[in-house]
């Protein structure tokens, strides 16, 4: 048994005695004395007959009774638990400040909210980031048009399709199933674990397809400043080309300090050096321009000497965005 959703999570009842029923144009839990725990606190003409219904995508909505009325007063769809089902979204919703993030369990049975959340950082390049008691400590990396740079897991297959919408309206991500018959869902686990799961009807069971982070690589800022990290050497963090380390022990003990450079930067003459198969880095302190490409992006970038690295935006080759400073 799989729990998607949980209403009121931090609010539990005190024992086995409970009522869910709709008052006064709200869907309501109230307790063994009949005091209200939990509501969805929607604002609608209550002279109107309210019906609850749970969808077959999961979404449980309050709605007019109307058969017409495709119209939510309110749907579960908007305040998820620990899991993303496929049609939801999460993210923000920019027309009411509405965002939508993942938060785990306290522990494997306990759905009190936990220590880890999973949400959209909005921002001229967004990118989801994991919080371990609001610190980060995992980010996906942007959006490229196919995925989110940082998480290659996240390919295409042949029933499962990613969407990222970024709009006037919203800036959201999604998934969907090409196959009916295939279920899936997204879950951050009271581990720290983002992973997905997909539902093997043989043996009636759940199969990981892949988590995130992976590695230590996949660890928020593990080396620091103009370095990168490699799962694959010894110790991971590396200086990029032109940079050496900041403390004499960092190879040792902690990468955290990060790299400097060996020569102080020339803007006249100095260039750039290709990084290739690279998360591109944490994107708070960058400038965005989607309409000029990569030849133009690298001019402007060489005018600036603010300008510390670019790339593209989408993987198609459109689009530019530039890292100011560190």
């Amino acid at each position: 048994r799989t729990y998607a959703w949980v209403a009121n999570r931090d609010t539990p009842l005190s024992d086995s005695v409970g009522t869910l029923k709709i008052s006064k144009g709200n869907l309501v839990i109230f307790d063994h004395s009949n005091i209200p725990i939990w509501s969805t606190k929607t604002i609608g003409d209550v002279r109107s007959p309210i019906v609850a219904e749970l969808l077959d995508t999961g979404n449980l909505v309050l709605r007019y009774s109307n058969k017409n009325s495709r119209e939510f007063l309110w749907q579960s769809f908007d305040f998820p638990t620990d899991t993303l089902l496929p049609e939801m979204k999460l993210g923000w919703d920019r027309k009411t400040g509405l965002n939508r993030l993942l938060r785990s369990y306290e522990s494997s049975n306990d759905p009190t909210s936990g220590s880890f959340s999973y949400k959209l950082e909005i921002g001229a390049y967004s990118e989801f980031f994991m919080l371990a008691d609001n610190s980060p400590v995992y980010r996906s990396g942007p959006w490229n048009g196919i995925q989110f740079i940082g998480m290659p897991e996240m390919r295409k297959s042949d029933y499962v399709v990613y969407n990222f919408t970024e709009s006037d309206e919203e800036v959201s991500f999604t998934f969907q199933m090409t196959n009916q018959n295939t279920y899936s869902r997204l879950t951050l686990n009271h581990e720290g674990e983002f992973a997905r799961f997909t539902w093997i009807p043989t043996s009636s069971q759940w199969s990981l397809s892949w988590s995130s982070p992976k590695d230590q690589c996949d660890v928020y800022d593990l080396c620091g400043p103009y370095s990168y990290c490699d799962i694959n050497t010894s110790p991971n963090c590396n200086c990029i080309q032109g940079f050496v380390p900041k403390y004499p022990e960092w190879k040792l003990i902690d990468g955290a300090g990060g790299c400097v450079r060996r020569i102080p930067l020339d803007c006249r003459k100095d260039r750039f050096l290709p990084l290739k198969q690279t998360k591109l880095p944490d994107t708070k302190t960058v400038i965005v321009d989607r309409k000029i490409g990569r030849k133009d992006c690298k001019k402007r970038c060489l005018k600036n000497c603010n300008c510390t690295a670019y790339a593209n935006t989408d993987i198609g080759g459109r689009g530019c965005v530039m890292w100011i400073g560190e």
